[in-house]
């Protein structure tokens, strides 16, 4: 190898320190990032090429990596203020104004979109050119080099985890690797992420997908199979990258807001076989965003919202794993009980794996769950599932965080469900739809006990107790209003 993978981040890491411009692992890891993105897209041009006679770039000439990044060691290559000037007047300028228009191939419209939001953090052009060397030593032309740096950029989407607010695009590789496999992809199958962040989820679809294809006809279909959509521009930058590294050379990523159209307007078209998702939570939505939603649906709180864009998406017999947090589970205000009277009635919501606290720190403690479901008719049973923290665990940090393996009774019970009771709490247990009807919707079923469920950060625990409190007070205010009805009082009236 060309260069030592293991050692390239920390590299990159020493050289940056030293820079007065950079300010935090966000802004580190953006600036390698564009500078990847160069990279590994002029690798992908030369295959282009090579392919097509024809074929012309939509990055100048001179801006193209491999005629200004890369040094012959002829003492010729750019550096110091010649280079900072070149990049910051030249570069940047240049790609941000690319001329794209609806019939551009996406493979090209992509520079212009990665770099819309990009940004030059490096002030020190001699430190610029260094770090440039290291990512020009990085042979993308070399299948198992570039296969292992897949894992490397595995490495540098992680530690967005704990810089900073970034975590909330990473989704750990063993959550979406665990729902990969239980959703089981086939060739043919079209695959939707609407607020895809780095592209966790359609990474790990890839790799279960992959050791399917047999013909040329099945490579066609697996390079069709992903779309995703991400409204920050960073993570979709991260995306973009992400793709491309992993061998998808015209990725369907989009850089937009998927709450921002009516979901009563999508058609056929407009539906995936899968969706696999990890929804922002914990966002509250503008009026004007909860206008693209009956009525009845539209709720304040983003997660929500997600849930119903993914029902409008789902085609007829698709299937869908998507991670809410437990709020959505107690939740009965108006339109978390709307959006799980339509789950309950028009999908079969045949799962709801619950999962340990801490599973996505450091970026927050707030416990989550999985609900598996599809779109073949209503729902008859839901079965509950309690995911236990791993012996020898009190919680999962940077240091030690949750593994594939960790899923491993989950998918073992998968296959043989039964019920199970430990020490008085249901672990796992199944349930008619008429249970949980008669139970407010309330689908908060084989959770934590008490003493494991309250290890949560002030901040955290704060917040879970208003869901809770919010969650309360409208199930009152809903009993209130069924009694005044029975005993036909206006309490208005009474004022």
């Amino acid at each position: 190898m060309s260069t030592n993978l293991t050692s390239f981040i920390k590299s990159i890491r020493d050289i940056m320190r030293n820079d007065a411009g950079i300010n935090g692992d966000a802004q580190r890891i953006e600036q390698i990032v564009w500078m990847l993105f160069l990279k590994v897209y002029d690798a992908k041009e030369e295959d282009w090429e090579m392919d097509d006679d024809d074929y012309v770039s939509i990055i100048p000439e001179k801006y193209r990596w491999s005629n200004w990044a890369h040094d012959d060691k002829s003492g010729n290559a750019m550096t110091g203020d010649e280079l900072l000037d070149f990049v910051n007047n030249g570069l940047f300028p240049e790609l941000k104004r690319l001329e794209v228009s609806k019939d551009t191939p996406i493979k090209q419209s992509i520079v212009k979109t990665t770099f819309e939001d990009a940004n030059n953090y490096m002030k020190d052009g001699v430190l610029l050119r260094q770090v440039i060397n290291v990512i020009d030593s990085l042979d993308f032309g070399d299948y198992d080099e570039s296969h292992a740096f897949g894992e490397i950029y595995e490495t540098i989407l992680k530690e967005l985890q704990s810089a900073g607010s970034s975590g909330e695009f990473y989704t750990p590789r063993a959550v979406t690797d665990f729902m990969a496999k239980m959703i089981n992809p086939q060739i043919g199958e079209k695959m939707a992420d609407f607020a895809c962040g780095t592209g966790g989820f359609l990474t790990s679809w890839i790799k279960e997908l992959e050791p399917k294809i047999k013909t040329t006809e099945d490579r066609d279909a697996f390079d069709n199979s992903i779309y995703g959509i991400e409204k920050k521009p960073f993570p979709y930058m991260l995306c973009i990258t992400n793709m491309l590294l992993h061998g998808i050379d015209v990725p369907k990523i989009e850089h937009g807001n998927s709450l921002l159209h009516n979901v009563l307007d999508y058609s056929d078209d407009d539906k995936f076989d899968v969706i696999l998702m990890n929804p922002p939570y914990g966002g509250n939505e503008k009026e004007d965003v909860k206008n693209h939603f009956p009525s009845e649906l539209a709720s304040s709180e983003t997660a929500d919202l997600f849930m119903s864009v993914i029902m409008y998406r789902l085609k007829k017999n698709g299937r869908a794993a998507v991670i809410l947090p437990d709020g959505f589970l107690f939740g009965t205000d108006n339109a978390k009980v709307a959006i799980k009277k339509k789950l309950l009635n028009e999908f079969n919501l045949h799962t709801v794996i619950r999962m340990p606290h801490s599973v996505f720190a450091p970026y927050t403690s707030i416990t989550t769950n999985i609900l598996f479901f599809d779109n073949t008719d209503s729902t008859e049973e839901t079965w509950f599932y309690r995911l236990d923290m791993p012996e020898g665990y009190k919680n999962f940090s940077k240091t030690k965080p949750m593994k594939l393996e960790h899923f491993k009774p989950a998918i073992d019970w998968w296959n043989n469900r039964e019920e199970i009771n430990e020490d008085g709490f249901d672990k796992s247990k199944k349930f008619t739809k008429k249970e949980i009807e008669d139970n407010g919707y309330n689908i908060d079923l084989c959770g934590y006990p008490h003493e494991e469920e309250e290890i949560l950060p002030p901040k955290e625990l704060i917040q879970q107790y208003q869901e809770k409190r919010k969650s309360l007070n409208d199930e009152i205010d809903r009993i209130l209003e069924q009694i005044t009805d029975i005993l036909g009082i206006d309490l208005e009236e009474d004022k």
